[in-house]
């Protein structure tokens, strides 16, 4: 489905809602319940799970070509990588990031300069923010000073799906393209591989206010997108039957146009090797099971 290209947030600046969500955001960096850890912790003064702090972590940015077809279009996605997570993935690719807290802090008026220098000097389709959640109030106060010098590009928010809904509605209106991961299907893979209570439960109710909010995706006249809603599944060793209860998920509970990423990139990266059943690579007949059965449900594929 084709349409315009202008970001939903434009109309909250103009009408000055965006200001409203900003100082709700805010309110978070002295008692922090941004995602479903809800730490509490005042984040001027300590951390919670995440470790971050009151001012956002930036690792790197740029135009980055690697992601889905209709995010990278011909100038590539606006990639901005923050430091921290709010999850501890066993297998995390980019544990230096994630866990450590690699980059640089970074105050809300550097952040919407990054904004506008991807936008203005790459030329980049859209913003991609990589691990956004513990840093949602930097990011709208960044976006707030970036539309004010001409920034109007969609906003990605490229997360692990462990959202609060609260947090989420905060974002109702400023987010253009939601791109959540969905990797497990049970409470206990959840604790044993990210260290998360209750996974399977957040990301479904989170997915479910993802899509009532964005729809299924849609793309401009170029074949970029520019709203909706992109689901990664990441396929895991040994793990079908959690993937066939995601699919089935999807299929049944949100819009037939979402689209639907079945990645077959695992790989065995930092602790994995402690677990034997994920200590290896997924093979070709995992991957082509998962995909036959996403085929058979119908589901739009990237």
């Amino acid at each position: 489905m084709q349409q315009s290209r202008n970001p939903a947030y434009l109309r909250l600046f103009e009408c000055g809602e965006l200001i409203n969500k900003i100082n709700k955001a805010k309110e978070h960096l002295t008692e922090c319940r941004l995602c479903p850890h809800e730490c509490g912790v005042d984040r001027t003064e300590q951390s919670g799970f995440c470790r971050a702090g009151d001012k956002a972590v930036v690792a790197s940015y740029g135009s980055h070509f690697g992601e889905e077809a209709p995010l990278v279009g011909r100038n590539g996605s606006g990639t901005i990588f923050f430091g921290y997570c709010n999850m501890r993935c066993v297998f995390c690719q980019n544990y230096e990031l994630s866990h450590g807290g690699e980059g640089e802090a970074v105050t809300n008026e550097e952040l919407a300069q990054i904004m506008l220098i991807l936008q203005n000097n790459y030329k980049c389709h859209n913003i991609n923010l990589v691990t956004p959640t513990h840093f949602v109030p930097n990011i709208l106060e960044a976006l707030y000073i970036a539309v004010q010098k001409g920034f109007n590009l969609p906003i990605v928010y490229n997360c692990g799906g462990y959202e609060s809904i609260e947090t989420l509605k905060l974002l109702d209106g400023i987010v253009d393209i939601y791109m959540p991961d969905f990797k497990y299907h049970t409470d206990e893979r959840g604790i044993k591989y990210f260290r998360v209570r209750d996974y399977p439960k957040y990301v479904k109710n989170a997915l479910k206010e993802m899509d009532r909010q964005v729809g299924g995706l849609k793309v401009d006249d170029m074949g970029v997108a520019c709203r909706g809603l992109l689901i990664r599944h990441l396929v895991m060793p040994g793990g079908l039957e959690d993937t066939r209860e995601i699919l089935k998920f999807i299929k049944e509970e949100l819009a037939p146009d979402c689209l639907v990423n079945l990645m077959d990139q695992y790989r065995p990266h930092y602790h994995a090797y402690k677990y034997k059943e994920i200590a290896r690579r997924l093979t070709m007949q995992e991957y082509r099971e998962a995909l036959v059965y996403a085929k058979k449900l119908g589901l739009r594929l990237v």
